[in-house]
């Protein structure tokens, strides 16, 4: 009896690293989700979680990606699967791009340098959003302290948001340039924010500003509130002052985003402008924010390098359509003048398949590194990166598909 106790009671060794035991408990996205919801204020997961309007659109971008299925081959010889590719004309071992986000810190102290290690230990690419708390050298020696994973220099991209002062714009990519990033994301969905109702019902500002109801909040979420107050204030890093002088808000006092937004974005932005990008950057340019075929045709027209299908995450217009049933319209319009990032909905490495065999040439994604750090910082991001790779290489395996290039639309179906 002894003996067949003993066969079968085995205990695990007990972790002492409290976010090693909750990725522990982790079997997706949503039990991230779920973690980093328990885990942070109300109203800061709110922001991260929520989307404009009635969220229609953040419900069905990744709804969208549930209503394809697969047609699997067998009988192919998947011993050794590869979902390298190329991207902007160079290797990525995954084609999966970290999206930007503002006020990344609010997830955890670390930020963006936690997520662009991250990126750096598996070699893809991962993008500074110009309303970013750490500045752009900073997250070039973040990225450059760590093992660069891909093959040649490591991939860092700048998000821009159009403002006003266009000397600050221009002082911004300048020094992107001598930091050596790889390209820009010119977000073009922005002209106005969209009206996110989750933030108004909390009155929601950033950095989260000390009052009755978020003391309260933080009480309930001690290792939280703890970190936020040990560690640097919460700032944009990389908006401050232009050479011209004009002065930006830094962020270092509590605003209200949707205001503080209006006041500096240009929304006479126009394609000639994607013109002037040009003519003072040397590197990629991508479009962020193309939402029909008839704007993937300017960006060829443009001359841009990609055009990033995106709808901001269901955070700007409320009734956009899904990127991923984009991909396919657009790249029969634009065939391979130009690369195609779907952005919005991705949750499983099968997802990335999905964009993959339907025309996009990666995806993007966001809100699922912001639970990752939420639930268990750093360690949290490599959890997820991790369960992406695998889960695409597992989904190819047993849809018959050994290279990214075995992946076409024959191998989906449309669920009805």
């Amino acid at each position: 009896m002894f003996d067949s106790l003993r066969s079968v009671l085995r205990f695990r060794k007990f972790e002492l690293n409290p976010n090693r035991r909750r990725l522990a408990t982790s079997a997706d996205v949503d039990d991230l989700r779920r973690l980093a919801k328990k885990r942070l204020p109300a109203g800061v997961f709110d922001y991260i979680d929520g989307g404009a309007e009635d969220e229609l659109t953040l419900v069905r971008n990744a709804r969208a990606y549930q209503t394809l299925g697969f047609r699997p081959r067998v009988l192919r010889d998947v011993s050794a699967v590869d979902p390298s590719c190329t991207l902007l004309g160079r290797p990525t071992p995954l084609p999966l791009v970290l999206a930007p986000s503002g006020f990344t810190r609010i997830a955890h102290p670390q930020g963006e340098l936690a997520v662009t290690r991250a990126a750096a230990r598996l070699g893809i690419p991962y993008t500074l959003s110009t309303m970013g708390t750490r500045s752009i050298e900073e997250m070039a020696a973040a990225s450059d302290s760590v093992a660069w994973a891909g093959d040649g220099e490591r991939r860092l991209w700048f998000q821009v948001y159009v403002w006003k002062d266009r000397q600050l714009m221009r002082d911004m990519i300048e020094r992107c340039a001598a930091a050596r990033y790889e390209a820009l994301v010119v977000t073009v969905d922005t002209p106005r924010l969209g009206r996110r109702e989750r933030d108004v019902r909390r009155g929601m500002e950033l950095p989260p500003k000390l009052g009755l109801g978020t003391i309260i909040d933080g009480m309930l979420r001690p290792s939280w509130t703890w970190q936020f107050l040990r560690n640097d204030p919460i700032m944009f890093a990389n908006v401050t002052t232009s050479s011209s002088g004009i002065e930006s808000p830094d962020g270092s006092s509590a605003i209200v985003l949707a205001d503080h937004l209006s006041q500096q974005f240009d929304a006479s932005l126009s394609w000639d402008d994607i013109d002037w990008f040009r003519s003072i950057w040397d590197g990629k340019i991508i479009v962020k924010g193309i939402q029909t075929v008839e704007d993937a045709l300017l960006c060829v027209e443009r001359g841009v390098d990609a055009a990033c299908l995106s709808n901001h995450g269901g955070r700007q217009l409320d009734g956009a359509p899904a990127p991923i049933d984009l991909v396919t319209p657009c790249r029969d319009a634009v065939g391979d003048r130009i690369d195609i990032i779907a952005d919005g909905g991705v949750r499983r490495g099968s997802d990335i398949v999905k964009a993959r065999a339907l025309g996009a040439d990666a995806v993007m994604t966001g809100r699922p590194y912001l639970y990752a750090l939420g639930a268990a910082g750093e360690l949290g991001v490599d959890w997820l990166l991790d369960f992406f790779d695998d889960g695409m290489r597992r989904t190819m395996a047993l849809c018959g598909a050994s290279t990214v290039d075995e992946l076409s639309p024959a191998l989906i179906s449309k669920e009805t």
